[in-house]
């Protein structure tokens, strides 16, 4: 065993070495700043309509994204009693390897001009989405893998993250500012393909991990508010232009408190014991907040929102209790901090509400939004039914390149 674990340190120790190196050699040949008036840089790229192209750097909205993929996902995942602030320090990991080549990977796509890739704020943020959904994946197969499988499972995530969310923003003209479909969904489910490869039948599941204990509960409180403060902006920081009243942080505040509710609503009655952890409403917290990626900046309504959160904070108590257990025994995943029940199923609900809104949308209702939210119906390329149809199919695309792609990886 001392051998094994010596041998882990040193593949650990040389992975981190070539994928720093690799990095910075392609940042010194490829990356350079970009200009403060580029208002122009994306010129072709469709998805600027979804990325933000806001006038300057916008520090405290990037911050925001940021520290919500830094501290909030690190804390998430510090609930399991028995790897938590291990995982804390692999999800900070992590979240410096897939910053660098989310960078990289989506430069070549999105920001790439007269063979340089430039990055300001619309590329930070971007590549901070990416590290969100790659640290949801992680969550599906936390304590399993080792910090080499970890950074391998980045690499590969964050590739196929882009891809899909080019497929979806670029080529399909998909309206998902705040990441149902490209960063919950895909995450849950790429995550979850992984964990089913790499399933291993005398592992127990959830509930032993998470070992009861002052600690992790402290984690979980931290990281909900966390979520709570940092959350809509989340969601808002591709959408925020011209000073226009920003939906989507009233839209996710809304989700965020209905969720919250609904799972007092349900956990006094399946919950035999009756106490409530705080991890629980942790779970529904980010149900609420996947539920309002896709619809958040569309016209929801303030009472739509309360509705599609209380929806989606039932999501986690039914299926921990009904779900999991059905998927565990039948289809053998394994499933660490639930991610399909908290980031997948929530994805895939938020997903289809986005769809309807945007069958519903008129030219009356939205005003000048219109052209932020849907440029193409704007512009009379396409008509709503089309864009609700595009937004549908979005769906099916994001699930096929998540399992194949996390069968891949695992």
């Amino acid at each position: 065993m001392p051998e094994h674990s010596t041998a882990s340190r040193f593949q650990l120790s040389g992975l981190c070495f070539l994928l720093q190196i690799l990095t910075i050699i392609l940042f010194a040949v490829f990356v350079r700043y970009s200009p403060e008036s580029s208002p122009s840089l994306c010129f072709q790229q469709l998805n600027c309509s979804s990325r933000n192209k806001d006038s300057g750097f916008q520090h405290p909205r990037f911050r925001d994204v940021h520290l919500q993929a830094l501290l909030g996902f690190g804390l998430l995942v510090a609930f399991l009693g028995r790897y938590g602030p291990g995982s804390v320090a692999i999800s900070i990991l992590i979240v410096a390897f897939a910053i660098q080549w989310a960078v990289l990977i989506q430069g070549f796509l999105y920001f790439f001009l007269n063979g340089k890739i430039y990055v300001g704020a619309q590329s930070m943020v971007s590549a901070d989405f990416c590290t969100a959904a790659v640290l949801i994946s992680t969550g599906a197969v936390l304590g399993r893998v080792n910090p080499v499988q970890m950074l391998l499972l980045t690499l590969l995530g964050v590739t196929l993250f882009t891809l899909n969310e080019y497929i979806l923003l670029s080529l399909m003209g998909v309206s998902d500012s705040g990441g149902s479909l490209t960063v919950h969904t895909f995450g849950a489910y790429f995550g979850l393909m992984v964990s089913r490869i790499l399933h291993q039948p005398h592992m127990d599941k959830r509930k032993e991990q998470q070992d009861t204990g002052h600690q992790p509960d402290f984690f979980a409180v931290v990281g909900t508010i966390y979520l709570w403060i940092f959350w809509p902006s989340f969601t808002s920081a591709t959408t925020v232009r011209d000073n226009a009243e920003p939906w989507a942080v009233l839209n996710t505040y809304f989700s965020l408190a209905a969720s919250t509710l609904a799972t007092f609503v349900l956990l006094p009655v399946l919950q035999e014991e009756g106490t409530l952890r705080m991890v629980q409403i942790q779970d529904a917290t980010l149900a609420g907040a996947a539920v309002m990626g896709m619809a958040g900046e569309m016209l929801v309504t303030p009472f739509g929102a309360l509705i599609a959160g209380f929806l989606a904070g039932l999501i986690p108590p039914l299926g921990f209790r009904f779900l999991t257990p059905v998927l565990c025994s039948r289809l053998k995943t394994q499933d660490t901090c639930g991610v399909h029940n908290v980031h997948g199923l929530p994805g895939i609900l938020g997903a289809l509400l986005g769809t309807l809104l945007t069958a519903l949308a008129t030219a009356d209702a939205y005003g000048g939004r219109l052209e932020l939210v849907f440029p193409l119906v704007a512009r009379g390329s396409r008509t709503a039914t089309d864009q609700a149809l595009s937004q549908l199919c979005a769906l099916p695309v994001t699930l096929l390149l998540a399992t194949l792609g996390g069968s891949l990886t695992g």
